[in-house]
Formats: C-alpha cells, structure tokens, sequence
C-alpha cells in the first residue's frame, strides 16, 4: 500500500518504486513479431555479399567502387546510431520500428530496379536509414517487457534470429539470384519487409498494459548529457571495445568481402563458398542462447568471454594477414568460423555490458554508442580492404594485405578492452 503525507492543504506521495517487468508469453510475442524485422534487416544488410559478383557486372564497377555500396549503407547506419538511440528512449520502439522498416522496403525496391550505380547506392542509403531504426528498438523491446535476469538471454537469442539472416544472405539469396533472378529476388525482400511492418503495427507494443511506473520514453536530459553519462559508465565503454573487437571482422566478410576472398583468395568454387559462408554464419548461432542464460545467472563470465574472444581473434587475423605464400584454405576458414562466432555472442555481451550503470530509461543511447563502435570498425576496414584490391588486383597475397587493416583493429580493440576491465576491476 502507498502512503501520503498530509501537511496543511498539500498531499504528497512518494515516487513509486519501478516494478520490474515479468516477461511472459506476451513479451515473447512482441519480441517475436520485433525480432522478425532484425532478420529481414540483417538479410539485407548482408545480401550484397554473395549478390558482389553479379553487382560489379551489373552495374559495370570495380571492386573500389563497389565497396561504395556496402560502405555507405553501414557508414548511415553507423552515423544514425546514436540518434536511433535517443529515439528508441524518446519516441518508444513500436513506431520508430515501422519506420525503419518502411524505410528499407522502399531502399529494397530501388535497390532491385536500379538502372545504374547511382540509383542502386539511393536504395543502399535507405536501407541503411532503416536498418540503423530497427536493432536497438528491438534491444529496446527486451529492457521493457522482460526482467534484467533475462536480458541477456533475449539478447543472444536477438543475435540468433539476426544469424538466420545472414544465413538467408548467403546460399539461399545466392540460388534465388540464379533461380529468379536480380530484380524478383530483391523485389520479394521488399514485399517481405511491407508485411512485417505492417505485422508489428498490429501487433507491438511500447511496454505491457498496466505497467504504471515504467515509462518508455528517457528522463528530459539533453542529448549532450546522455552521451556524457553513457561515456563516463564502465559498462558502455567495455562494450564498445569488445564490439569493436568480436563483432566488426565477421561482419566486414558477411557485407562483402566473404565470399570473394573464398572463391579469389582461396580458390573454393562458388557454389562451395555459398555453402561454407551459410555454414560458418549458422554454425555458431547455438552458443548465444547458451552464453545468454550463463551471463544472466553468472554475470562476472562476461569478462572472461569477452577477452577470450578478443584474443583468439586477434591472433587469428595475425595469423591469416602474415602467413607466407597464402593463407591455406583451413586457417582462413578457421579464422571465418572464430568470427562469426564472435559476431553472434557479441550482442549478448556487448549490450548486457552496456546496461551497468545506465538508467533503464536511458538503455538506447548507450547501445547506439556501443553498436556504432563496432560499425564504425567494420565499415572503414571494408573501405580499406576494397581499397587495397583495387590497387593490387593481380597480386597472390591481395586478399592477405587487404584485411590488414581489420587485423589491426582487432587487436587494438581487444588491448583497449583489457585496459578498460583492468581499470573496472580496481575500481
């Protein structure tokens, strides 16, 4: 029972405590229906990669000029991070994920008509726009309708669905281009993306009804003051390294560079580096509802996956970038599979992280920042990296001396994230 106080003609009433949200068979089913636009974004996002071949033909490009496309996509996606965030805690997620979505669809569609590549980087542009509205109101979702215990798990489980997508980006979107085609392909993802927008219209939800004392929009701080808190807080900062060390590499190889570097650099036919790429990316998708449920009743492990990661990463892309004469076909698929496992845990990890210190109400501006560091990685080594084929195209070690540069901020980020969980544990 709430008790007031009378004095004279005024009453108060002290501030009622939050009540945790219970999850349930409702909460699922929001995040269920959320969930399904992170997978069709991930597709998207992703689909590119397979699609590089055909793309350079198409529309007549080098290898520079295509990274251009994936570049620019990530590089709206990276800049839109924090202010995705600030709408995730200001406006609430059900609308500001129809826009995402409605953005993409639109982005989808002139992506699959484009005549040229300038039509064609429009359409990369908006699916960028949309996609940078999409994963953290789904991340928003999960803070609202389920307990903090429980966080973690979601969080993973988050990063399963989005796996799947990147499994749909490779072997199935590589057999629907040479089934269908470029245009009925890329025309069903658009259609796709209309029905989910729609599905979550009539089906989501800010927060569970009767919720009373949990708002879904951000105490009124400025948005200088919400990057100042989130920056100043151990939790964000640790989870921007190790988003910037676990999750750019995989990502860079899904957008683009996977699949050329398996049939160019490692000489696998077409048909089997579809394959190997949809193995690798749904590979790894078991251990993130596993390290989910261990994080949420064991928080401390988080560190100790987090710079296992980071390190065995760090070695592994060493490794690939100075073997002589070429890399061998086991070491760079090796060094794949480490990735797309380190790209599959690190929502779990990374984004659990960057709730400690945090207000619940304020969760998105600090997974904007966390997020936009591992984009950020991921989209200046694509550059490089197609920077590099273009100038060396003929060389035997082209692929080696392109990834280099996610070589070195995988292990830059893992040494900063070191420092930043010593400095946490002596504190």
């Amino acid at each position: 029972m709430t008790q007031t106080q009378t004095s004279g003609d005024r009453t108060s009433t002290p501030a009622r405590v939050p009540v945790e949200p219970v999850g349930g068979a409702r909460a699922w089913l929001v995040w269920g229906v959320a969930v399904g636009g992170y997978f069709l974004a991930m597709l998207q996002r992703n689909g590119l990669g397979v699609a590089a071949l055909e793309a350079q033909s198409r529309f007549d490009v080098g290898p520079a000029l295509l990274s251009l496309l994936p570049m620019l996509q990530l590089l709206v996606y990276v800049v839109l991070q924090v202010p995705a965030g600030l709408l995730a805690d200001r406006l609430g997620p059900r609308f500001t994920l129809v826009m995402g979505m409605i953005a993409m669809a639109l982005g989808s569609c002139l992506f699959a008509l484009a005549p040229g590549i300038e039509v064609a980087v429009a359409g990369r542009f908006l699916i960028g726009l949309g996609d940078a509205l999409v994963f953290l109101n789904v991340i928003r979702l999960a803070a609202l309708w389920f307990p903090r215990a429980r966080y973690a798990l979601v969080s993973g489980l988050t990063g399963v669905v989005g796996g799947t997508g990147q499994v749909a980006s490779a072997a199935p979107l590589a057999w629907a281009l040479n089934g269908v085609g470029w245009v009925a392909a890329f025309m069903a993802t658009t259609g796709l993306t209309v029905l989910m927008a729609l599905l979550v219209l009539l089906v989501v939800r800010d927060r569970p009804s009767g919720a009373a004392g949990r708002s879904t929009v951000a105490d009124p701080i400025s948005v200088w003051a919400s990057l100042k808190e989130a920056l100043k807080a151990d939790g964000p900062r640790i989870g921007m390294a190790h988003h910037a060390a676990v999750m750019a590499p995989f990502t860079m190889m899904m957008v683009l560079w996977g699949y050329p570097f398996l049939v160019g650099g490692l000489g696998l036919s077409e048909s089997t580096a579809a394959l190997t790429l949809t193995g690798l990316a749904a590979g790894a998708l078991w251990v993130a509802p596993f390290a989910g449920v261990l994080i949420g009743r064991h928080p401390g492990v988080r560190v100790y996956f987090a710079l296992f990661l980071g390190g065995t990463l760090s070695l592994g892309w060493l490794l690939l970038v100075a073997w002589p004469d070429g890399a061998p076909v086991p070491l760079g698929v090796a060094v794949m599979a480490v990735s797309a496992l380190g790209q599959t845990v690190a929502p779990t990890i990374s984004f659990d992280f960057a709730r400690d210190g945090i207000p619940a109400s304020r969760t998105g501006v600090a997974s904007g920042l966390v997020n936009m560091s591992g984009f950020s990685t991921a989209v200046a080594c694509t550059v490089a990296a197609g920077a590099i084929l273009q100038a060396l195209p003929d060389e035997p070690a082209s692929y080696q001396l392109a990834f280099v540069p996610i070589a070195v901020t995988t292990l830059l980020s893992t040494c900063v994230l070191a420092v930043f969980v010593r400095r946490r544990v002596r504190d």
